[in-house]
């Protein structure tokens, strides 16, 4: 029985890490998925699209031929100190269409289009890289629609998994302070004395153990021989229910395994469970707000220190402006990645540091709404008017 019911042990212990594992994996798999599919429907709308030469392309070359002939022999020494010129040739670039100078094969490629997918549904938008076809323009908004509320799932359920360490290594720390500074607060010759007075009450103090239904009823059998009677009749109904517990347990085990639909039910109801209890720990969460900053600040600034080495025009004061502007999904889009093949694979980065952004303005949420509170009470305290206390 005991080597039969090892396996089975092993089996039901395997089981409840699979499907207690199961809700995140699905969650990160479908987006990995969702991504990939954004990325071959782009990539095939938008790189096969056709090139035309617009009117707005052909007046954009002529104004920027007659400006090219209206400039002097010495141009670069002169083009300073002629503001109309100089005006002109500001106005007429800010017309450009960036479309005019791109490749679509080149910037709507599998990464090219993946890195778009990365962008739309967390909510990035560089503004860099854009559909420019009606098809991909209605594609992009309904991949957004849905891709959104998945991304979000996602960092919801990785901010569980963040909020519990973060609050058990802060609980950690806690302790480990506190002990630190008992032990420079306790002095050698108090904590001797301390020690000597609790060895000398617990070597005083008799610890007896509770004594068991069996035990109670033998040392009081002697008295009497009707509470001898007594005696073996409790030990037959306490022999009765040990025998009458013990193949409950195996019949229940029969029951499941005889009948897989119910322990079917039995998984399904422990899957919805646990996807029941998404977000639960990311509420329970309090910690310091400086503590969630500190962190930040040291989470982008290890990327902004290996940014620059594949991205040889960023330094590290770049790199941790741009870092940063992704991270809080503002994208400005005023700095351009010359690789996002490297960047894709920094992926999994921008989504546990755009759930440790998220962690921190909750955190900082939580905290904005207690001041409003204290504020609105404070002032309508002094708004009371203070109780009269009249004479008898």
């Amino acid at each position: 029985m005991a080597t039969t019911s090892q396996p089975l042990q092993g089996k039901t212990t395997c089981k409840k890490i699979f499907w207690a594992v199961f809700p995140h994996a699905c969650f990160i798999v479908s987006l990995v998925i969702y991504a990939f599919l954004g990325a071959l429907m782009f990539s095939h709308i938008e790189s096969t699209r056709k090139v035309t030469v617009s009117e707005e392309y052909r007046t954009f070359l002529q104004k920027l031929m007659c400006l090219a002939r209206k400039l002097p022999d010495n141009w670069t020494d002169k083009l300073t100190e002629n503001e109309m010129l100089n005006r002109d040739i500001h106005q007429l670039l800010n017309t450009a269409d960036p479309v005019w100078f791109i490749n679509p094969k080149e910037r709507w490629n599998f990464f090219g289009s993946l890195f778009f997918c990365c962008t739309v549904f967390t909510t990035v938008g560089y503004g860099n890289t854009y559909p420019v076809t009606w098809t991909g323009k209605c594609l992009c908004m309904l991949y957004a629609l849905f891709g959104i509320p998945l991304m979000f799932l996602v960092l919801t359920d990785m901010g569980d998994i963040l909020a519990t360490v973060l609050s058990k290594s802060y609980n950690e720390f806690r302790k480990l302070q506190s002990k630190i500074l008992a032990s420079k607060l306790c002095s050698g010759s108090t904590c001797s004395k301390r020690n000597e007075l609790k060895s000398r009450e617990q070597s005083k103090i008799v610890i007896n153990e509770p004594l068991t239904i069996m035990e109670v009823l033998r040392s009081q059998s002697g008295v009497k021989q009707v509470k001898y009677r007594n005696v073996e009749l409790f030990e037959m109904l306490i022999a009765r229910e040990n025998e009458n517990t013990q193949p409950a347990r195996n019949k229940s085990m029969e029951r499941w395994s005889s009948c897989p639909e119910l322990a079917r039910e039995k998984t399904v109801s422990r899957v919805i469970k646990n996807f029941d209890k998404i977000g639960k720990e990311l509420e329970k969460l309090d910690v310091p707000i400086v503590l969630m900053v500190l962190v930040i600040f040291v989470y982008i600034s290890c990327a902004a220190a290996i940014l620059p080495k594949w991205e040889k025009k960023m330094d590290f004061q770049e790199a941790f402006y741009f870092c940063f502007i992704t991270l809080t999904t503002i994208g400005f889009g005023d700095t351009k990645l010359e690789h996002p093949k490297f960047f894709l694979f920094f992926s999994l980065y921008i989504i546990i540091g755009m759930e440790i952004v998220f962690i921190a303005f909750k955190l900082g949420q939580d905290r904005l709404i207690v001041l409003y509170k204290k504020v609105i009470s404070f002032c309508a305290e002094k708004n009371m008017p203070s109780k009269k206390i009249y004479p008898k």
